[in-house]
C-alpha cells in the first residue's frame, strides 16, 4: 500500500509539468528531455591539531593509495602511518605524504600505536577478516575495502567483532555514498519506475591493466617483498611476484571479478531498493584471453533471482563482465521497471518513462478484414487504455552532479569520518557489507560448482543441497 501511495504521489507531481519540476526537482514533469543539478551540503568545520583523526593505512597498494588520497581531502584527517609488505611502497608512501609518516611491514605495529584513531584496510581479500577484527579489538575505527570478506563464513565474525567493540566499521564500496545513489533511492521510493522487473549491469574492459596485469617493479625480490606473510592462510608456494602484485588473478587471495566488481553493483542495488539481496544465482563464463596463469575467468555472466519483499517485487538481475571487449571499454547499471527505467552512476541518474502501448497496431491487425479492424479499433477506443495523462508522464530527466562535486569516494570517507566523530551512522556497516559480498560470492560458488546456488539473504547463509 505504501508503494502504491508513493507511485500515486509521483504521478501527481509529474503531471504538474516543468514549472513544478523546478520547484520539486525529484520528479520528472513533461514528455521531453530535462536536465537538473544534484547538490549536497557538507559540514564546514576547521579542526585543531588535537581534534584531528589520525589515520593508519594497512595495504599501501593501488587501492590503498586512492583510498588515502580521498580520505585526506576530508577536513581534520591526518595520515600518520602506512603498512605494506613491499618495501618500495614504504618509499612511495613517504613521497606522497611526507617523510615523517611511520612505515612498517607489520600491521600490528599500527594497531599498537595510541596515536592512531582509524585504519584503512586495503590488503588482498584473504587478509580482510583477520586485520579488520584485530583492528576492532584494538579500538580502531575501520574502513575495510570491499569485498568485506573472501569467504561466506567470515562475515558473521566481523559483525560480532564490531558489535562487541562498539567501534565504527565502514565497508569501502565507495560509490555507496554518491549523489547518484542518493537520488536513485529517492526516485525509486517515489515510484518513478513502478515495480522493478530487472537490473542490468555490465562492465567492459579492453586493456591489460584493466584485466589486472599490473606492472611488477624491477626491484621486487624475496628481500624486498615479504611473500611468506602475504600468503597468510593461503597454500604455501615458492616466491612468485605475479601472485603478490597481481593477486586479484588468483582464488587463493582474491575473489575474481565478482568480488572486485559485482560487489559495487550489489551495494548500490540493495541500497536503492532497500533489499537484503538475491536468493539464487547461476553463473557461466570462462578464461577466454588472459591466459597468464590466473585461475579465475575473464568473461562472466551471472543471473540472479531477487525474491518479493515489502520494498520490491520479485525480479531478475543480470551481471556481465568482459575483460576482452573488442569494442572498447564501458559500463552500465540500469534499473528497469514496469513504468520506467533509471541509469544510475556515481555522478548522475537518468530517468526515462515511456508510454506502454496497449492498443494494437498494424502488425497484429493485418490478419483481419478491414471491417473487423474497424470494430477492433472501436472496441479499444471505448476502453480508453491510453489516456492523455499517461502521455504527459513520459520523457527523460537527467540529474547530474555539478562540476565542483567532491566525488563519491570523498563522500564515502566523509560519511565514515562523520560517524567516527559521533555524527551519525555509516552508510555501509558490516551487515550490509556481508549482504553485498555474499551476493557477489554466489557467482563464484555457482561458476566453480557448475550449478545454481541458493542463499538466504536475511540470515546471510548459503543454502546447501
Amino acid at each position: 500500500m505504501k508503494k502504491n501511495n508513493s507511485r500515486r504521489s509521483f504521478l501527481k507531481k509529474a503531471t504538474l509539468g516543468s514549472a513544478a519540476l523546478t520547484a520539486t526537482p525529484y520528479v520528472m514533469g513533461s514528455p521531453r528531455n530535462e536536465k537538473l543539478e544534484l547538490s549536497r551540503n557538507y559540514e564546514s568545520i576547521s579542526y585543531e591539531a588535537n581534534d584531528q583523526i589520525n589515520l593508519g593505512l594497512i595495504g599501501s597498494g593501488i587501492q590503498g593509495i586512492y583510498d588515502t588520497t580521498a580520505a585526506l581531502k576530508v577536513n581534520g584527517v591526518k595520515l600518520v602511518a602506512a603498512c605494506d609488505l613491499y618495501d618500495g611502497r614504504h618509499t612511495r608512501a613517504k613521497e606522497l605524504w611526507g617523510d615523517d609518516i611511520f612505515t612498517t611491514r607489520d600491521y600490528r605495529e599500527l594497531l599498537n600505536r595510541d596515536d592512531i584513531d582509524a585504519v584503512i584496510v586495503a590488503t588482498p581479500d584473504h587478509w580482510h577478516k583477520r586485520i579488520t577484527i584485530d583492528a576492532l579489538k584494538a579500538g580502531k575505527a575501520v574502513y575495510c575495502e570491499k569485498p568485506m570478506v573472501q569467504r561466506f563464513d567470515e562475515g558473521q565474525e566481523i559483525i560480532k567483532a564490531q558489535a562487541a567493540s562498539g567501534t565504527i566499521c565502514q565497508v569501502g564500496s565507495q560509490g555507496m555514498s554518491s549523489l547518484g545513489n542518493e537520488k536513485a533511492k529517492q526516485l525509486y521510493e517515489e515510484g518513478a519506475i513502478g515495480e522493478i522487473v530487472m537490473l542490468d549491469m555490465y562492465n567492459d574492459r579492453y586493456s591489460a591493466e584493466g584485466a589486472w596485469q599490473y606492472p611488477i617493479p624491477p626491484d621486487a625480490n624475496p628481500d624486498t617483498v615479504d611473500f611468506d606473510t602475504f600468503l597468510g592462510r593461503a597454500p604455501k608456494v615458492p616466491y612468485e611476484p605475479k601472485r603478490f602484485f597481481r593477486w586479484r588473478n588468483y582464488r587463493d587471495y582474491g575473489t575474481g571479478v565478482a568480488g572486485d566488481l559485482f560487489v559495487h553493483a550489489f551495494s548500490t542495488l540493495n541500497h536503492v531498493i532497500s533489499s537484503n539481496g538475491p536468493n539464487r544465482a547461476l553463473a557461466t563464463g570462462g578464461l577466454r584471453y588472459w591466459n597468464d596463469g590466473r585461475d579465475v575467468p575473464d568473461v562472466t555472466i551471472t543471473l540472479y533471482d531477487y525474491p518479493k519483499t515489502d520494498t520490491h517485487a520479485a525480479f531478475n538481475a543480470v551481471f556481465r563482465i568482459n575483460f576482452i571487449a573488442g569494442g572498447g571499454g564501458g559500463g552500465g547499471f540500469k534499473l528497469i521497471g514496469t513504468e520506467g527505467e533509471m541509469e544510475v552512476g556515481q555522478n548522475s541518474v537518468k530517468l526515462t518513462r515511456s508510454k506502454l502501448g496497449m492498443v494494437p497496431g498494424g502488425y497484429s491487425m493485418v490478419a483481419y478484414t478491414e471491417a473487423t479492424q474497424g470494430k477492433i479499433r472501436e472496441s479499444y477506443a471505448k476502453k480508453n487504455l491510453e489516456t492523455r495523462a499517461s502521455k504527459l508522464n513520459t520523457g527523460t530527466t537527467t540529474w547530474e552532479a555539478p562540476r565542483d562535486y567532491k566525488g563519491a569516494h570523498y563522500d564515502h570517507f566523509y560519511n565514515f569520518f562523520q560517524a567516527v566523530r559521533g555524527k551519525g551512522p555509516v552508510i555501509q556497516d558490516p551487515t550490509f557489507g556481508l549482504r553485498a559480498a555474499g551476493a557477489a560470492l554466489l557467482a563464484n560458488e555457482s561458476y566453480f560448482q557448475g550449478k545454481p546456488v541458493n542463499w538466504n539473504p536475511t540470515v546471510m547463509k548459503l543454502i546447501e543441497g
